[in-house]
């Protein structure tokens, strides 16, 4: 009041004019710094990108200087709003722009999309010292991955079939669908009607038939009944083992793409036990040595103790017996009829 009355009248008008002006910048002031702190996003990079020297982001809108962030745990750390404002902080010097490649795989053109059993690898175009390393890996059946745009090479693994593609990461991201023609093939054995337990039967997988000539190598070895082998779609064939005899079956397969194939290999054998025995029914020696042999003389089998059990194929065989107690070993010729278990009982006469 008292400035009013040493002033003139358009002197006064003029200071009420700046106090007022004042009075909104500092409120304008004030207003900012609570929608910074209570409306600043969380910025968290994806999970595969390091999460080192991240770059301060700038919220100001186009022209205009960024906005101090606001330091500190707690709301005591700003500034009143009626003072001047310190000196801004420093930004870091971001990282590489990264960019995203979506991945997806499918059995073929018009098939459906490959859900699981994939393994992806990300690789550079150039090998490093060490050789080709992958840069980055993922299991998923469509991952994402967030790189720095650039030509890559990508390569995804299905069981025994795969893809590999050079792919090229733009600013605004990629996506890319790979084909695996491949299918799944699950193998199981039998002898007549009845199912094998598992464990005394596996099976190794060529490519090809078996009535191709050249020698060739195993895809896979010793599977397991049961188990899904995932193969390119093609031609296959399969050599099934019932038992460590001489049971062996081959046989040809085709894999399509898209398909579990479910293969029934029959074996046409039966489960021996060999006893050596002073009498029919009677008890069996022990610590005999056996050996069990074809009509030509050929040696399917060999074993120690008083009751070993071989798996053979059907057939005419001779089991022959040694014991400690005598030089000249003990004979008998026995036939192997399917699904037929049964005990070859050989006299010690």
């Amino acid at each position: 009041m008292g400035v009013g009355r040493t002033r003139t009248g358009r002197e006064a008008r003029l200071i009420w004019a700046v106090g007022i002006l004042l009075g909104a910048l500092a409120g304008g002031a004030a207003s900012e710094a609570h929608a910074q702190l209570f409306n600043l996003p969380t910025i968290r990079p994806p999970a595969d990108i390091p999460e080192q020297n991240p770059p301060v982001q700038n919220l100001a809108p186009p022209g205009q200087a960024a906005p101090r962030a606001p330091s500190g745990p707690t709301l005591q750390a700003l500034p009143p709003a009626n003072q001047a404002p310190s000196q801004p902080q420093q930004q870091r010097p971001s990282g590489p722009a990264q960019a995203q490649l979506q991945l997806a795989a499918r059995y073929g053109s018009d098939l459906p999309q490959i859900t699981s059993g994939l393994h992806w690898r990300i690789y550079p175009v150039k090998p490093d010292q060490g050789g080709f390393r992958p840069i980055k890996e993922d299991k998923g059946a469509a991952p994402v991955f967030s790189l720095p745009p650039g030509n890559y090479v990508v390569h995804v693994g299905f069981g025994l079939a795969s893809a590999t593609r050079t792919v090229q990461v733009r600013t605004d991201g990629a996506r890319e669908v790979f084909e695996i023609p491949a299918g799944g093939l699950r193998i199981t054995g039998r002898v007549g009607e009845s199912r094998i337990p598992p464990g005394q039967v596996w099976f190794d997988l060529f490519p090809g038939s078996q009535f191709d000539v050249g020698d060739r190598r195993a895809l896979v070895q010793s599977v397991a009944a049961g188990d899904v082998i995932l193969v390119p779609e093609g031609s296959y064939h399969i050599v099934s083992h019932y038992g460590d005899g001489n049971s062996v079956v081959r046989s040809d397969i085709r894999v399509q793409s898209g398909k579990l194939i479910d293969a029934v290999v029959t074996h046409r054998a039966a489960i021996i036990t060999l006893k050596l025995v002073s009498q029919y029914g009677g008890e069996a020696r022990a610590n005999t040595q056996w050996s069990v042999l074809t009509p030509g003389g050929d040696v399917v089998k060999e074993s120690i103790g008083a009751f070993p059990r071989v798996i053979l194929a059907e057939g005419e065989y001779r089991a022959v017996a040694r014991s400690d107690d005598r030089e000249k070993p003990y004979e008998r010729t026995f036939k192997v009829v399917t699904g037929v278990d049964t005990e070859v009982e050989v006299l010690a006469r």
